[in-house]
C-alpha cells in the first residue's frame, strides 16, 4: 500500500517542454504514471511524448482532470506555477526546481496549507511507490527504477534524492521491498518532511518500518525524536546519519543548502544522541540498515 500517491493518480507537468521535464515525463510514463497533460505558456497545441501541452493549468485540467502536478520551471517562476496549481485544485505538488527563494517557499507552503494541499520539495527528485507510480526524477529511467525498487513493507524518507535510490537498492538487494520512497528535498525550507511522513507511514497497515536518510543541519530530526515519544509512535524507525565529519568543521556548508551547523544543535552528534534516547535505531554504517531491519523482523523474502 502506498502513501501520498498510487497508480490511479492523474498528473500534469508544469514546464513540460523543458529538456529536463521532457526527459522525466517519459520516464514517469514508461513506469506507468498517468501523465495526462502538461503546460508551458505559449506552447499550447504542442505535445511531449504524446502528452498534450496547454498554456495554463486551468486549460489543462479542464480537458484532463488531475489532482497532482510536477513543477520544473526556473526558480523565479516556481511560486507563480505553484499558486496556479493550487488555485486550480491540485492537491499534491512536487517541485523539482532548486534554488527557489526561501520567501517564495514560505508563501507557497502557507497557501498550500490554506488549500488543504501538500507540497513535496523544492529541490526534490520526487517519490516512488514501487510498481505503482513515480513522480519526478526519482530513480531515473524505468529500467533503473525496476532494478533498484521493489514493492514491500519499508518506507523511505530521505533528504537526498540520490540516497533515496541508494537505500532502496540496498534493501532490494537484500530482499526487502519498499512501500513509498520520498525525497523530501535538500533545501533549508521544504514542504512535507519527516514530521508529516512518519505519522502517515505509522497509519499505513502495510508499512512495517521506515528508513530515514539524515544530514547535519536543521532541527527536524530532533523535533521528530520528541514527537515519536510524545505521540508514542511504535513504528520502527531506522536512521542513517550522513556527514558526521561536519561536526568537526562548524559553520561550513557541504552539499545541500540545509547542511550547515552552527553550535551543537543540528549536528550529527546531537541528532544521534536524540534519536537513541527516543528509541529510534541508528545505523552507524550504511550496511547496518539491513542488519537492524532484519533484527526487527522486517524481511520481505
Amino acid at each position: 500500500m502506498a502513501i501520498l500517491a498510487d497508480k490511479n493518480l492523474k498528473v500534469i507537468i508544469q514546464g513540460i517542454t523543458g529538456r529536463e521535464a521532457a526527459s522525466f515525463t517519459k520516464d514517469m510514463m514508461d513506469y506507468g504514471t498517468q501523465v495526462v497533460a502538461g503546460c508551458t505558456p505559449g506552447k499550447q497545441g504542442q505535445n511531449v511524448h504524446g502528452v498534450p501541452v496547454y498554456d495554463t493549468v486551468r486549460q489543462a485540467v479542464a480537458e484532463h482532470p488531475a489532482s497532482a502536478s510536477v513543477i520544473s520551471v526556473p526558480p523565479a517562476l516556481v511560486k507563480g506555477a505553484a499558486f496556479e496549481a493550487l488555485d486550480n485544485g491540485l492537491e499534491l505538488i512536487i517541485i523539482v526546481t532548486e534554488r527557489v527563494p526561501r520567501r517564495d517557499v514560505v508563501e507557497m507552503l502557507e497557501v498550500a496549507r490554506q488549500n488543504g494541499a501538500r507540497i513535496i520539495g523544492p529541490n526534490t527528485l520526487g517519490l516512488i511507490c514501487p510498481h505503482e507510480i513515480k513522480l519526478g526524477m526519482a530513480g531515473g529511467p524505468e529500467a533503473d527504477v525496476k532494478k533498484s525498487y521493489m514493492p514491500g513493507s519499508v518506507g523511505i524518507a530521505s533528504r537526498s534524492g540520490g540516497m533515496t535510490t541508494e537505500i532502496a537498492n540496498l534493501l532490494t538487494t537484500n530482499g526487502i521491498g519498499q512501500s513509498t520512497c520520498v525525497a523530501i528535498g535538500g533545501d533549508p525550507i521544504v514542504g512535507t518532511n519527516f514530521l508529516e511522513l512518519i505519522p502517515m507511514f505509522d497509519a499505513d497497515p502495510h508499512t512495517k518500518a521506515v528508513v530515514l536518510f539524515c544530514e547535519p543541519g536543521g532541527v527536524i530530526e530532533e523535533t521528530l525524536a520528541a514527537m515519536v515519544v510524545e505521540q508514542d509512535i511504535k513504528l520502527p524507525i531506522v536512521a542513517f546519519l550522513a556527514g558526521r565529519f561536519v561536526d568537526d568543521m562548524p559553520g561550513v556548508r557541504f552539499g545541500h543548502a540545509a547542511t550547515i551547523v552552527e553550535g551543537d544543535k543540528g549536528s550529527a552528534r546531537s541528532k544521534r544522541e536524540t534519536f537513541l534516547k527516543s528509541g529510534i535505531h541508528v545505523a552507524d554504517k550504511f550496511s547496518d540498515i539491513v542488519t537492524i531491519l532484519k533484527k526487527l523482523g522486517v524481511n520481505d523474502d
